[in-house]
């Protein structure tokens, strides 16, 4: 399932045409990373959907995506269409967002980027600038959603501070037959309501929980075992609880965890609408193309 892409001379671009500054609040202007895919669960309440499917040791392979459709917190229609997933999965794979080089989206977009970046503008406001995908969502600072909202392919993203806690609150996310809310196929609405707060937490806790994950979940390949990682546990580490309330795919509101450290490692090139390899039978099944040649 998995395709990296970066277009990386129009991300390049992207990302020096904001009129970022250095901020001194520890979150932003850090490129934050992590060697695992997926969400981690809360201590306790709602847990995310795992994965059915596991390699001979337990962990979770990540090649065939079995999400277990008898999670209470799904509704029954969620619960059915996710089944339809797994039996796709099981016969090969299926297509999602980021693998056919689409826009990525929360919740989706922490469920599979490896790192990113907060930038901030010198209005205040945001860009997220995620390595998967060359994704760039812009957040408003202090803002509220339109009274007519207009659904596009990232949503409409406000935010605000919390102490020292970063609030981002995103509605109107455009949905499709690729849009998911995780890797599993758990389906999205566009009644999807997706509340993200980062915090800073203590390196050495931050490694301990990621290591703790990795155990259950694995991790990445095409990646040293550092995951580029930086070694030193005196710099903090970032935690982002996601909470995702969508009444036509969950009973009540679930909020799943990421974890993140902070990189050694700048922005790289990759492909994906020009990779020629296919993971699975018909994985290019929704890529766009040109009806006509540019030349």
């Amino acid at each position: 399932m998995k395709r990296q892409a970066l277009f990386f001379n129009i991300l390049a671009a992207t990302i020096f045409a904001l009129p970022a500054f250095a901020a001194d609040d520890g979150i932003t202007g850090v490129q934050w990373g992590r060697k695992a895919y997926n969400f981690e669960s809360m201590p306790s309440g709602p847990q995310p959907v795992n994965n059915l499917s596991r390699n001979p040791d337990g962990v979770a392979n990540s090649s065939q995506l079995v999400g277990d459709y008898h999670n209470p917190i799904l509704t029954l229609e969620a619960a059915a269409a996710l089944k339809k997933k797994g039996e796709l999965a099981l016969a090969g794979g299926f297509p999602n967002a980021e693998d056919q080089c689409r826009p990525i989206a929360a919740p989706f977009s922490s469920a599979v980027q490896f790192d990113f970046q907060i930038l901030q503008k010198k209005n205040g406001d945001l860009a997220i600038v995620g390595h998967q995908d060359d994704q760039v969502r812009h957040v408003r600072m202090n803002g509220k959603h339109p009274a007519k909202l207009v659904h596009t392919a990232m949503g409409d993203s406000i935010s605000h501070w919390e102490g020292e806690t970063l609030v981002i609150d995103t509605v109107g996310v455009r949905t499709d037959e690729f849009i998911a809310s995780d890797r599993m196929g758990t389906p999205q609405s566009e009644a999807m309501h997706v509340m993200e707060r980062y915090r800073l937490i203590d390196g050495a806790r931050a490694k301990a929980d990621m290591d703790a994950f990795e155990k259950t979940d694995g991790v990445i390949g095409g990646r040293p075992p550092d995951g580029y990682l930086n070694p030193d546990l005196n710099l903090k580490g970032l935690r982002l609880e996601i909470t995702m309330e969508d009444r036509k795919v969950f009973t009540q509101p679930l909020t799943v965890v990421v974890t993140y450290r902070p990189m050694t490692i700048g922005w790289r090139e990759a492909v994906c609408a020009d990779n020629p390899v296919e993971h699975y039978k018909d994985e290019w099944i929704g890529l766009p193309k040109a009806e006509h040649p540019d030349f």
